[in-house]
């Protein structure tokens, strides 16, 4: 059925009249959740590995001017990355690192992140704190058993001199 003779079985005029209004509600809508997601979400922060300058790698979470400056001369060296995985290959960027940079990495398109991120000390420890905490318990474990062992000296030589095994 078209719009024509919808709003004719509607009794003319009084059919247009509400026919065209709900089409317009109805196309509003549909348009309306794209355009409020537009306004709320901000525009996705990335660099560009295959196009960004040292100095806007370095933008990146974890990457100082040495890390910037061996991605460009990879890039430079072997062409551009196929992948944003691949930039693995480059020497310190191994997993761990690369799924904290993989938010803000891309291949194509322009290179939109302005400023350094500084991630926050959870993300930065992940699961290191723990290794970093046992560790410390580790030494303080070992101190405790060296305070403890008994010294090569024996108990009652004065101090400084070892017992004679005789």
């Amino acid at each position: 059925m078209s719009l024509r003779n919808f709003g004719g079985s509607l009794g003319g005029s009084i059919g247009r009249a509400l026919v065209l209004p709900a089409l317009a509600v109805t196309l509003l809508a549909t348009a309306a959740p794209a355009a409020a997601e537009a306004e709320v979400t901000p525009a996705k922060r990335t660099v560009n590995v295959n196009q960004a300058s040292a100095d806007e790698l370095a933008r990146l979470p974890r990457v100082g001017p040495s890390l910037a400056g061996r991605i460009v001369a990879h890039r430079e060296q072997h062409g551009p990355f196929k992948r944003t995985e691949d930039l693995m290959e480059v020497k310190g960027v191994g997993e761990k690192m690369f799924a904290q940079l993989r938010p803000y990495l891309s291949t194509s398109g322009p290179t939109t992140l302005t400023e350094k991120v500084h991630l926050s000390s959870k993300a930065k420890a992940g699961d290191g704190a723990k290794a970093s905490k046992g560790s410390k318990a580790a030494k303080a474990d070992k101190a405790t058993k060296a305070a403890k062992s008994p010294s090569p000296s024996a108990p009652d030589a004065p101090a400084g001199e070892k017992a004679s095994g005789r």
